[in-house]
């Protein structure tokens, strides 16, 4: 593995690896979103990505588009260390020491525990000179939910919600209902189209009865809708028990939310997205459940009976959490804030 042999045009190639491996995501769970690209000379022969679990995996793919013999000056970069064990599809490694191919670049190293760094040095060992660590925080970033999933038998957990600045998920009673724009809602449906499930507790089916589906993008997936309830007693007529997606409904109840993560994650969920209520997003932040957040600020004050994050909070400001990698952006009139939560940590 030789991740200082680095040449100079090896990253503008490595992103449109990562352009491939985008049209993957939302697509591939449990397995990550990956991306080839065939190089020759300054040229890209074959591309090619991951399209869903069963399918072929990029190298494959990209390796099949390009039906005569692999020049032996030619490249194929991909963005991830390539399988070397028979799962759904056999070992990549294999297909790329058949395929010819004598230079591999790759952006990260797979965090799988039966693939890590084992591919590279099957690589090697059949003679193909291998570079590693192209763009390997953006690849990695690329799959972060499946990166967690596969370590740790949890699924990523994001949250989500729409506030106001005075912190409210809600208005007033008898106010119009949406807080956030209609801009900002359908950039929150292009999260929803990449996770394996979304999560709400029963009194956001109470009182807002939401849908809970993916609306306005084009080939996405519908997530898994849970629900979590103590009582067990729900609306029969709400929507996610009566529309076409009711079969991908699932209730835990008097779970606590450690467990129903952790059940999730049996069930090779890799993604879930919480959407509310304030109280389950604050438990979830009360317990360190929370990876990442996108918070759609509003630009209102409400009063709102509904605070955004509820629960216990911190015990001190010494021990509270502060946003890491933070960004904010301007959709129509609000400000989405996303970023990773990081315990024991405040800002100083």
């Amino acid at each position: 593995m030789t991740p200082s042999m680095r040449h100079g045009n090896d990253d503008p190639w490595m992103r449109s690896a990562l352009r491939e491996a985008r049209k993957g995501v939302g697509h591939t769970s449990p397995n990550p979103a990956v991306g080839a690209l065939l190089v020759d000379r300054g040229r890209i022969l074959s591309r090619g990505h991951h399209r869903g679990a069963g399918q072929p995996h990029a190298e494959i793919e990209c390796s099949r588009r390009w039906k005569k013999p692999v020049p032996a000056s030619a490249t194929l970069f991909v963005t991830l260390e390539p399988c070397s064990t028979v799962g759904r599809t056999g070992a990549c490694t294999e297909a790329i020491i058949r395929s010819g191919v004598k230079n591999v670049v790759i952006g990260t190293i797979d965090m799988n525990p039966n693939h890590a760094a084992r591919g590279v040095a099957f690589l090697e060992d059949a003679g193909i000179r291998v570079r590693t660590g192209v763009l390997a925080e953006e690849c990695s970033q690329l799959n972060e939910h499946f990166n967690k999933w596969i370590t740790t038998g949890m699924p990523f957990v994001i949250a989500k919600c729409g506030m106001t600045i005075d912190g409210r998920l809600t208005r007033r009673p008898k106010d119009p209902r949406w807080i956030t724009s209609a801009a900002s809602r359908q950039h929150a449906q292009r999260l929803r189209a990449q996770v394996d499930a979304i999560l709400v507790g029963a009194e956001t089916i109470r009182r807002d009865n939401p849908r809970l589906t993916v609306r306005g993008v084009a080939g996405a997936r519908q997530p898994l809708r849970i629900i979590m309830t103590q009582s067990g007693k729900l609306p029969r007529n709400a929507n996610v028990f009566r529309d076409r997606f009711k079969d991908r409904t699932v209730i835990y109840k008097n779970k606590s939310l450690q467990s129903v993560l952790a059940n999730l994650g049996k069930r090779e969920v890799t993604s879930v997205l919480i959407e509310g209520g304030g109280q389950l997003l604050g438990h979830a932040l009360d317990e360190g459940l929370i990876d990442k957040i996108q918070v759609y600020v509003a630009p209102l004050f409400t009063g709102g009976p509904v605070i955004a994050f509820g629960a216990n909070g911190a015990a001190s400001t010494a021990t509270s959490e502060y946003v890491d990698q933070i960004t904010f952006a301007k959709i129509g009139p609000d400000v989405c804030v996303t970023g990773y939560p990081r315990l024991g940590q405040a800002a100083a």
